[in-house]
């Protein structure tokens, strides 16, 4: 009898992919047989465009070990923790050959973050939140407060880390899915997030660190896998890198300007009267930055106001669904091939790797996927060199050895 295949998950953006994703990947790889990856789309968490577009994260990450990499389409890939971890978790559970989660953190200890997970979903923990939201603190110190009162500021402190917090979402994601998905993380190594420090040869720096070197033109030799750098520069020569969301202010400005209240309000995240914030900043801001720093207050974080304005000037509707629609390959190889072979018996969605998979589907799959290509339209606008329109349609499927 053939013993079953693991196969590990990994839920990512790779914006870019650096050392410390590589790292991550091996250890994913040292206990399975296969890894799949779950990457944002083109646009990315923070609420602005991937540095480098999917198809070249995706063939990026092939190359540096992952077996498979699917796409996380833009309405979970451009939103809060909570909904992008259910989205990518939810790709995985549905696909139903998935076994472990894999993801770095601060605490490098799963069984602690799925307890925490256990206590935010918990009756408790909804009791005390209200309490500490009504002294005028924002979310994330309300909900830090809370969980001390429950457990004690040890258990509080894990969410003082963003892997920690976004690990924490992970295993929420898989209580509430039921999934018999196990959690598995590995200390995250390297820079924090926007950490400065001197940068030496090697140094394994933080996403942030590395998109503003690159945007900068600044030397990258020894900070990036081989592969990357190569395919970057791939990128970087034919005008698709890097991408530049201030090649779009004038046009996101002008897409706010043109826009009522009651239409702010029906945007993503927007809740406790943000849109007239937002709606008088608008009016008179110059430039994105200037929009954010007029928004932004002890209560709504700057990430947020970003998600939100990205989401104005994509028309990003405030629901679709909880979960995705469907499963969709931007690379792979022959391992890949193998982990598709079993998914094909056992997934609870569509999994399509070819547009005109998309193009046959009348339903829920095929709508959404008209909308990405019309985010990677726009998407395209913040390149160097745009493509033409139809971007989305004309890239083939990436298939390494």
């Amino acid at each position: 009898m053939t013993e079953k295949p693991v196969y590990s998950g990994i839920i990512c953006e790779f914006n870019p992919l650096h050392l410390g994703h590589r790292y991550l990947l091996e250890q994913a790889k040292r206990d399975s047989d296969g890894v799949l990856c779950v990457m944002s789309g083109n646009w990315v968490q923070r609420g602005e465009p991937a540095l480098v577009s999917k198809f070249a994260r995706a063939r990026m990450a092939v190359s540096c070990g992952a077996d498979l990499v699917a796409e996380l389409p833009t309405p979970w890939a451009c939103a809060g923790a909570e909904r992008f971890a259910m989205g990518g978790v939810s790709l995985l559970h549905r696909l139903g050959c998935v076994d472990q989660l894999w993801f770095g953190s601060e605490c490098g200890d799963a069984e602690s973050l799925m307890e925490l997970a256990r206590m935010l979903l918990s009756e408790e923990f909804r009791a005390a939140l209200p309490r500490f939201l009504q002294t005028g603190m924002g979310f994330a110190a309300a909900r830090q407060q809370a969980i001390a009162e429950i457990a004690g500021t040890e258990t509080a402190a894990l969410l003082e880390s963003p892997n920690n917090i976004l690990g924490v979402e992970y295993c929420k994601a898989l209580v509430r899915l039921n999934s018999p998905i196990q959690p598995m993380t590995t200390q995250r190594i390297g820079s924090g997030h926007d950490c400065e420090e001197e940068i030496r040869e090697g140094a394994i720096l933080s996403a942030s660190q590395l998109r503003e070197r690159i945007r900068q033109d600044l030397p990258l030799t020894g900070l990036l896998p081989e592969p990357v750098a190569t395919i970057l520069e791939e990128e970087r020569k034919a005008g698709r890198a890097p991408a530049d969301f201030r090649q779009l202010e004038r046009a996101v400005l002008a897409k706010l300007r043109a826009m009522g209240r009651e239409e702010m309000a029906a945007l993503p995240d927007i809740s406790e009267g943000l849109e007239n914030r937002l709606y008088e900043a608008s009016r008179c801001a110059r430039s994105l930055e200037e929009l954010y720093e007029r928004v932004k207050s002890k209560r709504y974080s700057h990430a947020r106001i970003r998600r939100i304005v990205a989401a104005a000037f994509l028309n990003l509707p405030r629901e679709t669904g909880t979960i995705p629609p469907y499963f969709r390959i931007l690379a792979m190889n022959s391992r890949g091939r193998k982990i598709l072979r079993v998914a094909s018996k056992t997934a609870e969605i569509p999994v399509f790797s070819r547009p005109v998979e998309f193009f046959r589907d009348n339903g829920e799959a095929g709508a959404l996927f008209a909308q990405e290509q019309q985010w990677t339209d726009l998407y395209a606008l913040s390149l160097p060199e745009p493509p033409a329109c139809g971007w989305e349609c004309r890239q083939k499927l990436c298939v390494l050895p």
